[in-house]
């Protein structure tokens, strides 16, 4: 059944009102007519069985004919933390990260960013990457949006990071470590956490003193293997292993 996702004004008491680009993509895109029925997503953790009711030239409405709870995301919830890498494997990045489960998308700038200031970053860009959240929660059917945040430097990042609680993290290196992924990981399986973030750079890594800034709030480096991985491989990987150990895929 195709699903689409809604903004929670949209679904109201036993109605839905479809406007604006969601009306286009249903109507125009998908060709849904008077009779169909499909899946609605918008107020969290609830998905909707509508069938559409009326179309006219720029509206349409629907009645919703059963609700269905959608599971919350499970403990501990993944963030995932990436230096800002050129836009297309951002792209991809945000994309798979909602199909993959991970809670918050938390992009940042260091010194071998693709970009490395805030402010030059484009408006549009930003804009694109919620609208690739919205066609992959539509996709997959989770049943709350990720958040992508704004950008910020490291070290503001880092700041926030060590004042969250039952909080953990990794920080994938892909210089020599002593630390590989699997006893990190069975450190941090030790531990009662409710948030596991996980630590990317960009094409070109690391600085020295960024990997510095990194120990000193707590965070060692971690290796994946000999392989010098991309950063969209390297960010599906560990999400993936993260979800395995800590099962989180039932």
């Amino acid at each position: 059944m195709r699903r689409y996702f809604l903004e929670p004004g949209s679904i109201q008491d036993s109605e839905v009102l479809i406007t604006g680009d969601d009306f286009h993509h249903i109507h125009h895109v998908c060709r849904h007519q008077v009779g169909d029925r499909f899946e609605v997503l918008g107020v969290e953790h609830k998905a909707f069985l509508v069938e559409l009711l009326e179309v006219s030239k720029k509206t349409a409405k629907a009645r919703i004919l059963e609700t269905r709870s959608v599971p919350p995301l499970p403990l501990p919830r993944i963030y995932l933390a990436v230096s800002l890498s050129r836009f297309a494997t951002m792209d991809t990045i945000v994309e798979k990260a909602v199909e993959l489960g991970v809670a918050e998308f938390r992009p940042f700038v260091s010194s071998r960013s693709f970009m490395t200031r805030v402010e030059k970053i484009p408006a549009s860009k930003v804009a694109r990457w919620d609208k690739i959240v919205k066609g992959a929660t539509q996709q997959s059917g989770r049943g709350e949006k990720m958040p992508v945040m704004p950008v910020v430097p490291l070290p503001k990042l880092l700041e926030e990071f060590n004042q969250r609680h039952r909080c953990g993290g990794l920080f994938a290196y892909e210089g020599l470590s002593d630390t590989s992924i699997k006893p990190a990981l069975r450190q941090l399986s030790q531990s009662d956490l409710s948030e596991i973030w996980i630590f990317v750079g960009s094409e070109g890594g690391f600085s020295e003193d960024e990997v510095s800034l990194f120990v000193e709030n707590g965070l060692r480096p971690v290796t994946v293997g000999d392989q010098v991985l991309r950063v969209e491989t390297a960010c599906l990987a560990l999400v993936s292993v993260i979800k395995y150990e800590f099962d989180l895929m039932s």
